[in-house]
């Protein structure tokens, strides 16, 4: 994806737009935290399917990485080594107080690389792993490549 077209693409999306998550999907527990919130297991109320609940306040400050970020899901989440995106919603906070952003996506119940790593406690992964994990990073890598975009490690 060009530059161009990435700036064009922010342009077209409001996060003010997006539906309440209300009665359609529920926060069950936390699973971890990341730079701009936590990330919660849920769960979608009519089907009870579970995804990954990625919860961040809105800022004006953050509101472009956001926006980035929401563009990436959409553009690589087809690849199979990328969880799916599923969607943002918009939960409105009371009056002056900033808004959550749900961004939910496919949960991937044995974790991330890092959890991974934090249960070696203080071990190594052992050798195949690593190669593994490599591998598969490279794989998503080439992939998108392809697309004229490059995505950092």
């Amino acid at each position: 994806m060009s530059r161009e077209n990435t700036t064009r693409s922010l342009d077209s999306i409001d996060l003010a737009a997006l539906r309440d998550p209300a009665g359609i999907f529920e926060l069950v527990e936390v699973v971890g935290n990341g730079t701009y919130g936590q990330v919660y297991k849920g769960r979608h109320v009519k089907t009870g399917q579970l995804a990954a609940i990625k919860v961040m306040e809105v800022t004006e400050e953050e509101e472009e990485e956001i926006k980035l970020e929401i563009n990436m899901l959409k553009s690589y989440s087809h690849h199979r080594n990328i969880a799916t995106y599923y969607g943002a919603f918009i939960k409105k906070g009371p009056a002056g107080q900033d808004h959550q952003l749900w961004l939910v996506m496919e949960y991937c119940g044995a974790g991330s690389v890092t959890d991974l790593v934090k249960k070696t406690k203080g071990n190594c992964l052992k050798e195949d792993w690593i190669a593994y994990i490599c591998r598969e990073v490279l794989r998503v890598r080439s992939s998108t490549q392809r697309k004229s975009f490059f995505l950092p490690l």
